[in-house]
């Protein structure tokens, strides 16, 4: 039986909604007995009324109890629940003055005292930092109200617990913004080794193959001979495929909203109406072969779809012109080079050469090879394509596309 792997993904938030259903269970607790065996400043009962007190603590204790569940994950922490939870946290501090007139007086403690931060605490955890400052706003409104003419405790216990929620709601933002690129990254892996075994089981197999054949048909010769040259060029174009890696179309993308600057190069599905920047190397690699080598840079060359798509018909059209004026037994080069401003792929090869002026003949003759299929081509997207020839020195064809130029080029086109 074939075994399964087992994945475990791991939360960075949960361990903090475990915290708060913990903190939340104490400082209810706390605000309890401290109703019950606190003392005033002179010693007596805190409470002129102390119905008003007990009946709001009663509540706040069945409520604290009956919502464990909610504070256990950020699905079940709804906007509803939170929004409820704080105006319970509001309504208590508003409750303090009538529970005790002297509040207003001499600082003290509210009826809810410090279980008004774990409100405020869950709206840092479930949106980060911009909803727990509007949490901890109200909470602050509420405490200045309430103590008529604040002191400079007050201020000082309202801005403590503004600051510390609103640092806790961007620990929250970075640590999310971390999960999903350490997640992005298993995938990556994941699909890596995946890649690499895929290749090493093709290397074994097909490739080994392929070479065989190319051997012993070249040794026995005529049609043999012909059958070992096509399953020569297929172990090339196939070997490359497999060195490289390529995956399908890609797109770079840079992250720094969440406090965590993140730069990934990623597949990307296309969505209806819009074509993702395309790998440039996944168009030329199928041309590599036993005549045709191909080099590419580590990382993948992004352009526009329709642009890498007219760029890769430009380097077929050269390389038919290859195969038809220089000859089958000529020998070409690809080589793409990705520069800051501008990609630059170059088709070369050994044949005869091009004689002098022999192109403009052509196009004044109605051949538009080069004209249309080449220079054409990169014209459209912006780009330019330059042909240098020298007689018994092979052809070299050198295409470039600025990049800064790409979608001017196409919408001049388009016009």
């Amino acid at each position: 039986m074939a075994k399964r792997e087992r994945v475990v993904r791991m939360s960075v938030e949960q361990p903090l909604w475990r915290a708060l259903t913990g903190y939340r269970l104490l400082t209810m607790i706390y605000a309890v007995l401290l109703a019950v065996f606190g003392k005033d400043h002179l010693g007596r009962q805190p409470f002129e009324r102390p119905w008003v007190a007990f009946a709001y603590l009663a509540f706040l204790a069945v409520w604290t109890l009956a919502t464990l569940p909610k504070v256990r994950s950020a699905a079940s922490c709804t906007k509803r629940f939170l929004g409820a939870d704080l105006v319970v946290a509001l309504t208590g501090i508003m409750l303090t003055p009538i529970a005790d007139v002297h509040s207003q007086t001499f600082d003290g403690p509210t009826l809810p005292s410090i279980w008004t931060a774990g409100a405020v605490l869950a709206f840092a955890i479930k949106g980060g930092w911009r909803w727990a400052a509007f949490a901890s706003t109200f909470v602050a409104a509420a405490n200045i109200i309430q103590r008529g003419e604040p002191s400079r405790d007050t201020f000082h216990n309202v801005l403590l617990v503004w600051v510390a929620s609103i640092a806790i709601g961007y620990v929250v933002e970075v640590a999310r913004a971390s999960e999903r690129t350490l997640a992005r990254a298993l995938e990556i892996e994941a699909a890596t080794r995946e890649r690499e075994r895929l290749a090493r089981d093709i290397h074994d197999s097909v490739l080994q193959v392929l070479a065989m054949v190319q051997r012993r048909g070249t040794a026995i010769g005529g049609e043999a001979a012909e059958l070992g040259r096509l399953a020569g060029e297929q172990e090339v174009a196939l070997r490359t495929l497999v060195s490289s890696g390529l995956v399908p179309p890609t797109r770079v993308s840079e992250d720094a909203a969440e406090g965590a600057v993140v730069r990934t190069v990623e597949v990307d599905e296309e969505s209806p109406g819009e074509e993702a920047p395309c790998d440039l190397r996944t168009l030329l690699a199928p041309h590599a072969g036993s005549r045709t080598s191909f080099a590419e840079p580590g990382a993948p060359v992004l352009l526009p779809a329709p642009a890498a798509r007219e760029l890769a018909a430009a380097v077929s059209a050269a390389l038919d012109n290859v195969r038809v004026h220089a000859g089958e037994g000529a020998q070409a080069w690809i080589l793409v080079e990705d520069e800051p401003g501008e990609v630059i792929v170059t088709v070369r090869d050994d044949g005869p050469g091009i004689p002098e002026g022999r192109l403009a003949q052509a196009e004044g003759e109605g051949r538009m090879g080069v004209a249309l299929s080449i220079r054409g081509r990169l014209r459209d997207i912006g780009g330019t394509a330059e042909v240098i020839s020298v007689p018994g020195q092979g052809t070299e064809v050198e295409l470039k596309v600025p990049k800064a130029q790409v979608s001017r080029g196409k919408a001049g086109s388009a016009r």
